[in-house]
């Protein structure tokens, strides 16, 4: 009875897993599908170069690659590639300040290795990626760069720039600091052409297409942050670590909810809502977001 009680569980525990793959491939297969349908959008570049290459984590001991999105759970992802390849030096990822799991020296980036290097990397290591809806992503960070009166760095950088391009008759205090964009006003930043010409987007707003060049390099496993535990530690089993590590789990109770960002969006014309859906449409159509009900596209 025992052994039947055994084998029933290891059978319901493959089918997870079955099913958990057939989950990813067809994931995997809308990526494929979306970069082939929109081949002149998400192609513009033919070769990358290592430059492309920075948000791709390498962990050499378990032949694991992992390209960071911010504001999808980096942090706690980051924290447990430290932990991985750190050989023993960490053990509880969520003993690792966050600022710590930010220092560029502390992991090993893709673009740090030669060519041939790069190459054999992303032909034999399990790729992986996290994304998140975009306009929930683009909210989650206007709150914590804009909003948040500590990212100094942020108004002084960005705050300042679209204040004076974005804000009639500014008050000089507001184009000295840059500490209270209105959303509008970075929206309308995002979908100026002008801010497009002049340099890329901040890695906090640009497209996860832009960041983690999907049509190019095949990733093994997408996950999303609405299904991040499940899909963490379904990563973390494939690379043969589960029994010792287990992705952080805590809800943050500061966290951009779908709520928040239908609030955020109702100030937005339909023309600057129409813009900036355009460009965040291939992450949109790539990772199979709908269109949010709250716009009102043109």
């Amino acid at each position: 009875m025992l052994d039947c009680v055994v084998f029933l569980c290891v059978t319901l525990g493959l089918m997870e897993l079955s099913n958990t793959a057939i989950l990813h491939q067809i994931r995997r297969d809308q990526v494929t599908d979306t970069c082939r349908a929109n081949s002149v959008l998400s192609r513009k570049r033919r070769v990358l170069t290592p430059n492309d290459l920075k948000h791709l984590v390498v962990d050499e001991d378990h032949e694991m690659i992992y390209c960071y999105v911010p504001k999808v759970a980096c942090t706690n992802w980051k924290r447990v590639m430290m932990v991985l390849t750190g050989r023993g030096k960490y053990s509880d990822p969520m003993e690792i300040p966050a600022n710590e799991a930010h220092v560029s020296s502390n992991l090993k980036t893709l673009n740090q290795y030669s060519i041939p290097e790069i190459n054999h990397r992303l032909k034999n290591y399990m790729k992986f990626l996290f994304v998140r809806e975009p306009f929930e992503r683009l909210v989650s960070a206007y709150r914590n760069k804009f909003t948040q009166k500590y990212n100094t760095s942020f108004h002084k950088r960005y705050g300042t720039k679209i204040v004076r391009r974005q804000r009639k008759n500014a008050t000089q205090e507001a184009l000295r600091k840059g500490d209270d964009v209105k959303f509008e006003e970075f929206v309308a930043y995002l979908i100026d052409p002008h801010t497009q010409r002049e340099e890329p987007f901040n890695e906090h707003w640009q497209t996860v297409y832009s960041l983690c060049h999907p049509c190019h390099i095949h990733y093994d496993l997408i996950g999303k942050y609405e299904t991040l535990e499940e899909d963490s530690n379904y990563i973390l089993q494939l690379a043969g670590v589960s029994n010792y590590l287990k992705f952080p789990t805590y809800a943050k109770s500061t966290r951009t909810t779908d709520e928040m960002t239908t609030e955020f969006f109702q100030n937005i014309s339909s023309e600057h809502q129409t813009q900036l859906y355009e460009v965040y449409k291939l992450d949109f159509l790539m990772f199979n977001y709908s269109v949010p009900s709250y716009l009102k596209l043109e």
